[in-house]
């Protein structure tokens, strides 16, 4: 009995010992002709004289070298290993350098999955649109990408499953002679000592120039723990990874050595590294006959370029047509335009918006403007864009973006209105950089928009249908008034007048039912106004997917707040206590009131401006008032369909263009005009 316990146990160290040795594996390559465990894919390959390059001076391309024989993970042993590799990144001559490399620990050799661009060649974009890959890196990265928070363009990051490194350094090594840390150029062209050491939960990565010993100190130092990031994975697989997408640089393996027992690992023959090759300019010692034909070339293309600018300058020239005297006070002239923004230079350019580019300009008197540009490909329809561009610029209210001409040429249109230097109001409201918007200016902005549409729908000369108000199309001034623009949808008929119908035109989320039967009134226009008077008190967008059931729509969400007694709770929480109850319940009222979904339960913009100035008491309505809780069905189908990507804002607001020729008329937002 006891010769049989004793044979067991023996059988059972054995079996350990077999199991701990089998875990352990350590291997050198000084060069790598020849070698048989290497696994190579994509453009990596041998050369003859034992360099192993990953990628030459193609872009798009991706190389992956592994070590064939997995490393196994133990629950009984903690993994840890060291490596030691001597790298050379090479630019092209004359061409910005490309992306990096990596040494790559992964539980498969297969990155059929990965992309030549940007991702190093082991990430890809999943599909919430962030890189990722189950995957440990450390990468030597010769690109500044800020998308991944990369610190410079010559950095050494640790990366766990993205290309967002939770360790990075820019590439420098310890001097021990001069006990300060010196900076490396990843992308000399000069090899490159690399040491990576796990043990214990902490990696540490080194780097030095070829001829300099391994620092005292490491670069990075990382709390890693590979059994948290390799969960369900018994074996894992160690080698190199690398990509050139459109920045392209050569990258070269000249030594390798690895081991998983730290003081096991091989010392590499520096002496007997194979030499990195360095691609030169190609030079051409030109002959007379050369320099002829070359001079012959620069005058035959002086020639064509000459005539292509004449054919240009005069397809392009200023157009003016008889019927267009009527309108010649509100015309520029383009020479006037053009030397207001410097030959629309770069440095002028606000944005651009759905219709055309926005620059900034100067008048004589230093009058600040903004210059729409936008394109058309024929004459149709041109007579009553002018004159429908007279009519606006006709309109005189202190908040409205004024707009001050045209000018027309013969495949271009220019608008000139007045610059706006605070831009729209989208951006203080949903921008993190700019500072927090008061409640008192949010409520004086509230007014004056207020006041603009009550100007629109009763006082201008005809009734103005404004037909897409929202927080991006609403300006401020110097000193934050909103200014209403962006009139691309806007329609006009007579006091008394029928509105004939047209497109369903705006935006998801500020239209009202009725657009769907293609029917735009002052009402519509309310109802937006409704909805964006919620939007300036909530601080968020009428429609947002992304939140839970209950707050998706924000018209809802506000009447589930007032049912629930808590209407304040539905408030902008960067507001802070920084805004009187009382002002705060009203807006929010008025904004479900003019939202209604019934077009007779709405108020006029007359009213509104009554209620708001608190010349006249706001009816008695509560969140049960017939009209409000009936917005969940019509505005949950309106979610969906943003969420679904099948009917976005965008496309809604480009089918005006079948109903208009030159849409063109919107302000652009976000920049000031």
């Amino acid at each position: 009995m006891t010769c049989g316990l004793l044979q067991i146990l023996m059988i059972s160290c054995f079996h350990l010992i077999y199991l701990t040795c089998q875990q352990e594996i350590s291997f050198v390559y000084d060069n790598f002709l020849g070698q048989e465990n290497l696994y190579l894919d994509g453009s990596a390959t041998v050369l003859p004289n034992g360099l192993l390059q990953l990628t030459n001076a193609s872009d798009h391309q991706m190389a992956h070298v592994f070590y064939k024989e997995p490393i196994r993970l133990s629950s009984s042993k903690p993994l840890s290993f060291s490596t030691h590799f001597v790298c050379a990144l090479v630019p092209q001559p004359g061409v910005e350098g490309g992306h990096g490399m990596a040494f790559v620990v992964s539980p498969s050799m297969d990155f059929s999955h990965a992309e030549s661009t940007r991702y190093l060649g082991i990430f890809n974009v999943s599909k919430n649109g962030s890189p990722s890959s189950d995957v440990f890196a450390v990468e030597l990265d010769t690109i500044w990408n800020p998308d991944f928070e990369d610190i410079n363009n010559n950095h050494v990051g640790i990366d766990v499953h993205t290309p967002l490194s939770v360790g990075i350094a820019s590439a420098s090594y310890y001097s021990d002679i001069k006990k300060k840390n010196e900076s490396i150029n990843l992308l000399s062209g000069k090899p490159i000592h690399v040491w990576v050491d796990y043990e214990g939960n902490m990696l540490n990565v080194s780097m030095a120039p070829l001829e300099v010993q391994k620092p005292s100190r490491p670069l990075l130092s990382q709390p890693i723990n590979l059994s948290e990031i390799f969960p369900n994975r018994s074996r894992l697989f160690v080698g190199f990874s690398a990509a050139t997408g459109t920045a392209i640089s050569y990258q070269y393996l000249l030594s390798w050595s690895f081991s998983t027992k730290r003081g096991s690992l091989q010392l590499l023959g520096i002496s007997r590294l194979p030499e990195v090759p360095h691609p030169r300019a190609v030079h051409k010692n030109l002959s007379r006959r050369v320099i002829v034909l070359l001079g012959f070339l620069a005058i035959v293309g002086l020639v064509v370029l000459t005539g292509m600018y004449i054919f240009r300058r005069r397809k392009y020239a200023e157009v003016t047509e008889a019927w267009e005297k009527e309108f010649g006070a509100h015309r520029f002239s383009y020479k006037s335009l053009y030397k207001a923004t410097n030959g629309f230079n770069k440095d002028e350019f606000l944005g651009k918006g759905g219709f055309g580019e926005v620059y900034r300009g100067a008048l004589l008197l230093s009058r600040e403007i903004a210059v729409k540009r936008m394109s058309h490909d024929g004459d149709q329809g041109v007579k009553q864009f002018v004159s429908e561009v007279v009519s606006m610029r006709c309109l005189k209210h202190r908040n409205l973006v004024p707009l001050l001409g045209y000018c027309r040429r013969k495949h271009e249109l220019l608008l000139v209105s007045e610059y706006m230097p605070n831009g729209s109001l989208d951006e203080h409201l949903f921008d993190d950089q700019k500072p927090v918007l008061p409640w008192p200016q949010r409520l004086v902005i509230v007014k004056g928009i207020a006041s603009a549409l009550c100007y629109l729908h009763t006082g201008a000369d005809q009734v103005v249908l404004h037909r897409d108000i929202k927080a991006s199309n609403i300006m401020l001034d110097a000193e934050f008034n909103g200014r209403l623009g962006d009139f691309g949808m806007a329609r006009f008929h007579d006091h008394g007048g029928y509105a004939y119908p047209t497109g369903a035109v705006g935006t998801i989320g500020y239209m009202a039912p009725e657009i769907i039967d293609m029917v735009a009134s002052t009402g519509t226009d309310v109802y937006a106004f409704g909805v964006f008077m919620l939007e300036v008190t909530c601080g968020r967008r009428p429609v947002e997917p992304q939140l839970q059931c209950e707050k998706r729509i924000l018209i809802k969400w506000v009447c589930e707040c007032w049912k629930r007694d808590s209407l304040l709770d539905a408030i902008d929480p960067r507001l802070g206590d920084e805004f009187l109850p009382e002002e705060v319940e009203l807006v929010m009222k008025l904004g479900l009131l003019c939202s209604n979904i019934v077009p007779e339960s709405r108020p006029t913009m007359e009213q509104v401006v009554l209620y708001l100035n608190k010349s006249l008491p706001l009816p008695d309505v509560s969140p049960y008032t017939v009209g409000f809780s009936s917005h969940s069905s019509v505005l949950i189908d309106a979610a969906s369909l943003v969420a679904s990507g099948s009917w976005s804002a965008s496309s809604i607001s480009s089918s005006s263009a079948n109903n208009s020729p030159f849409n063109g008329l919107a302000m652009v937002t976000h920049i000031g005009i």
